[in-house]
């Protein structure tokens, strides 16, 4: 399998690297945080300008026809930065399912707004006592004259404290736990019956518990058959974070090695230690394991049957959550103190990957998921 990358890929990179090499050091992140919506709404308009949110989308609405690949790119470059803005919650989950599951019409109404920085999305699946399940829903969506009433609550929704529309997963049939039965539906995050309760996560991001009570929505997509398409858009979730996670991976490892040229102990920079030495090399290695296998998953993404695109993305996921809590403890570990300070970058990258295992499952629950659709051959 070819894993370079096209010319115009390879642009798109450096695209996004300059931008957040100019525009996302640590003290501006700091300062982009502390702002109401919990993120710099002028960098969100100039991923718009740069045609950045129109990535995934075909042409005749103003996208780059990108594919899992050119969102990977983008993720490893915001993932260096720790972006604050809800890219993976507007644009790669909530916003392909609308181009996916859509009638023209709510393309049309949501692709081209979304695309122009207009419009912001969030996918509002998980709920208390889901623990990542795919089909364990049990919200639910009565119909109501021409719409639907939508009744549940659903839990840490990343960004849902900015989102103008939320794609909400709810029952229209079927015992909670079965994929049939399921269904998605467009609600306006301001109509009546909806409420938000908005928290900070320990990596900075906002998210926000919604509660629905009777509110208006408008089905997206078949009626109780959304169960292939909810968990193709956790897949592709879960694809994103461990695109993000490499990024994140690349810095701690670049200023952990920085850190031990430049600290010195009897006289000699401590990386001079062979010790020292191993450790930095496991996690460098811990990183191109995931490099490796996010960019397989992304390779077969849009190709592969769901089976093996499923297998691929669980394998990456598993070494996000194990890779990235490696990397994230030998930094802090090798930097000392320093490594424990709020007003160092580190903490935030480790914090930022420890989150990053809990989004889209788990590694324990990819790794049992993995393990399950894993082909054994059979003996003698």
């Amino acid at each position: 399998m070819d894993f370079s990358l096209s010319d115009e890929q390879r642009m798109l990179q450096d695209t996004v690297d300059r931008l957040i090499a100019d525009k996302y050091g640590f003290e501006q992140r700091n300062g982009y945080m502390k702002q109401d919506q919990g993120f710099d709404p002028q960098m969100w308009n100039q991923y718009a300008e740069l045609g950045l949110l129109g990535v995934p989308f075909s042409e005749d609405v103003g996208g780059f026809g990108g594919g899992a690949v050119e969102a990977m790119v983008v993720m490893e470059s915001f993932g260096k930065g720790l972006i604050l803005e809800p890219y993976v919650a507007s644009v790669l989950t909530s916003g392909i399912l609308v181009a996916e599951a859509g009638s023209d019409a709510q393309k049309e109404a949501i692709i081209e707004p979304l695309v122009g920085g207009e419009l912001k999305l969030a996918f509002a699946h998980g709920e208390p006592k889901n623990h990542y399940s795919e089909t364990r829903v049990s919200t639910r969506a009565e119909k109501q004259g021409d719409g639907y009433a939508i009744s549940g609550t659903k839990a840490v929704v990343i960004h849902g404290n900015v989102a103008d529309k939320l794609v909400v997963s709810a029952r229209t049939g079927g015992d909670e736990g079965h994929a049939k039965g399921l269904s998605l539906f467009l609600v306006d995050a301001g109509a009546s019956g909806v409420s938000r309760r908005v928290f900070k996560t320990i990596d900075g991001l906002m998210a926000a518990d919604i509660t629905l009570e009777n509110a208006p929505g408008e089905l997206l997509g078949p009626e109780g058959g959304a169960a292939d398409l909810i968990a193709d858009t956790l897949d592709r979730g879960a694809l994103a974070v461990c695109s993000e996670a490499v990024g994140a991976m690349k810095v701690a490892c670049d200023m952990t090695l920085d850190y031990l040229k430049q600290r010195k102990q009897f006289g000699v920079p401590i990386g001079s230690f062979q010790s020292l030495q191993h450790r930095m090399v496991e996690m460098l290695i811990a990183m191109e394991h995931l490099r490796s296998a996010t960019m397989k998953a992304a390779a077969q993404f849009d190709s592969a049957s769901r089976a093996e695109r499923r297998q691929a993305v669980a394998a990456a996921k598993v070494l996000a959550g194990q890779g990235g809590r490696f990397v994230s403890e030998s930094a802090i570990q090798l930097h000392g103190g320093i490594g424990m300070t709020e007003e160092y970058a580190v903490p935030h990258y480790a914090k930022r990957l420890s989150m990053i295992d809990h989004q889209f499952g788990d590694h324990a629950y990819h790794l049992a998921r993995f393990a399950a659709n894993m082909e054994v051959p059979e003996t003698a």
